[in-house]
């Protein structure tokens, strides 16, 4: 038996995390998403519409950081 290839996940600050396919991902209500993309942003802020998959809308969220 050969070990699994281990895979690159990179976490980008205020974006989603990186993670290098093909993947699947099984979210909190048990469904299983798949995807054989190169690299798959996966969301991290929750307001993806394509959800758990990043769409870009984190670059809409208004910083309440601002001094």
């Amino acid at each position: 038996m050969t070990a699994p290839s281990s895979r690159r996940v990179t976490i980008v600050p205020n974006g989603p995390v990186l993670v290098e396919g093909p993947v699947e991902l099984v979210t909190d209500d048990g469904v299983t998403h798949t995807s054989d993309r190169f690299v798959v942003a996966v969301c991290a802020c929750r307001r993806s519409k394509r959800y758990p998959f990043c769409d870009t809308s984190h670059r809409k969220r208004v910083r309440d950081d601002v001094e």
